[in-house]
């Protein structure tokens, strides 16, 4: 009998390694719908014209700008569409976040965003999109967990919020799959099981946070994220704007992050912890160190 292939995500949560302050950081994302296959690298193996996603990829990078390529099921392609792609642009810069969108029929008009302006927070001037989207990592070609646990979470997501819910691909962080990510406010949440899909769409529609899940605001660094996640959890803090970030200071070794709440000042001392070696991918051969984060209230 065969051994089943261990799991990178099965490891992580075997360790209980922690969530908090392991979100991606971004503050500008461009989404493009690509129905078709995405192979390994989605920007560079999906069917695009020659160059087009390389060159995204540069431009993107010089602009402070996370591209992502997104699709509500794995068959079909544009021309089950009428040939339109569903393209957003986000803003996830705390008190600041946005969200817009418009359909283009060839991808080639990509080239005539200004990511320049994108990654520096200003609108492309697409339509404004006011429902947040929710979008789950399916990359299997990437990466076994993300297919194996994100396939059925996007389906209980979009259950819970019909029309709102994308697969998404890489987001960072295939050990904490199921991953989900909320724009335009950049909440990034790990290890989401589809039984918990509706309670997080609910929390979200209130305006609160389920701190149990959440790996970071993707505008913030990962100290500050941490910092985030802990104090929530010590004060019981669920509504989302009740924080306001008001310093992030690293000193070498440690961080101190200092938020308001109700008028009242937090400080939290943040430290690194790297002694620890996980495989960070099912195609990993060999564990490597990761960060782990502590926040406490100084």
């Amino acid at each position: 009998m065969l051994t089943p292939e261990p799991r990178c995500a099965a490891e992580s949560l075997a360790v209980a390694e922690p969530l908090a302050g392991s979100a991606t950081t971004a503050t500008a994302f461009l989404l493009l719908e690509e129905r078709g296959p995405w192979g390994h690298d989605a920007w560079r193996d999906a069917r695009l014209p020659e160059g087009l996603g390389a060159t995204i990829l540069q431009r993107a990078a010089a602009a402070g700008v996370r591209p992502l390529m997104i699709r509500r099921d794995r068959d079909g392609g544009p021309a089950d569409h009428g040939g339109k792609r569903r393209l957003f642009a986000a803003s996830s810069a705390a008190g600041e976040a946005w969200l817009e969108s418009t359909q283009i029929s060839d991808p080639g008009e990509l080239l005539d965003l200004d990511l320049s302006a994108l990654g520096s927070g200003e609108s492309l001037g697409l339509t404004p999109h006011s429902d947040a989207i929710y979008l789950v990592c399916t990359h299997g070609r990437r990466d076994r967990c993300c297919a194996e646990l994100g396939r059925p979470l996007l389906q209980a997501v979009e259950a819970a919020a019909p029309g709102q819910a994308w697969g998404v691909s890489h987001l960072g962080g295939h050990r904490f799959a199921g991953n989900l990510l909320i724009l335009p406010q950049g909440l990034m949440y790990g290890r989401v099981a589809p039984s918990q899909a509706a309670a997080l769409v609910r929390a979200h529609g209130g305006g609160r946070i389920l701190a149990e899940h959440l790996r970071g605001r993707t505008s913030w660094p990962p100290p500050v994220q941490a910092a985030e996640v802990a104090l929530r959890v010590e004060r019981n803090i669920d509504l989302e704007s009740a924080l306001e970030l008001l310093d992030s200071d690293d000193r070498g070794d440690h961080w101190l992050v200092t938020f308001a709440v109700s008028g009242q000042v937090h400080r939290l001392k943040v430290t690194a912890d790297r002694s620890q070696r996980l495989r960070q991918s099912c195609t990993d051969e060999e564990p490597s160190a990761v960060t782990a984060w502590t926040a406490t209230l100084s």
